[in-house]
């Protein structure tokens, strides 16, 4: 399995159940299963619907494509990830929902966090009227030199 999931355990299980609980999602296995992957460990991470579900399989999930873009979407709707849209065909759903940059390393296909302390956005331009500023999403787009 991908490093980039949590260890399916019991301990992580009972985290995502709770993780789940928080947002007044009902854990259905599915959602559990997923759940306990994305941040069974507390830790925060970036990662593709594609790669969920591969994470899945391999741990022996019986779960669709599908149903890993529905059970992700229904988490963002819980405000439980964000989802970062890099371009037209790729998204990521970040476990960190808080407002921060991210560097996206496009040889790597790979979302990181960048740091917010060195970000500055002076103004933003003017709102159509009855509009506001729901959120800001910043992805600075990295490649190699040379």
């Amino acid at each position: 399995m991908s490093n980039d999931f949590a260890v399916q355990t019991p301990h992580s299980f009972d985290h995502a159940s709770r993780w789940l609980a928080d947002a007044g999602l009902r854990p259905t296995r599915q959602r559990l299963a997923l759940a306990s992957l994305l941040v069974g460990d507390g830790k925060n991470r970036h990662v593709t619907a594609e790669g969920l579900f591969g994470a899945a399989i391999d741990n022996g999930e019986k779960v669709s494509l599908a149903t890993v873009y529905n059970t992700l979407r229904a988490f963002c709707e819980a405000g439980l990830l964000n989802e970062i849209t890099v371009d037209a065909t790729r998204s990521y759903f970040d476990t960190r929902i808080d407002d921060h940059p991210h560097f996206f390393l496009e040889e790597q296909q790979k979302l990181t966090d960048a740091p917010a302390d060195e970000l500055e956005i002076t103004r933003l331009p003017r709102t159509p009227e009855g509009f506001d500023v729901a959120r800001v999403d910043v992805v600075i787009r990295l490649r190699r030199k040379g």
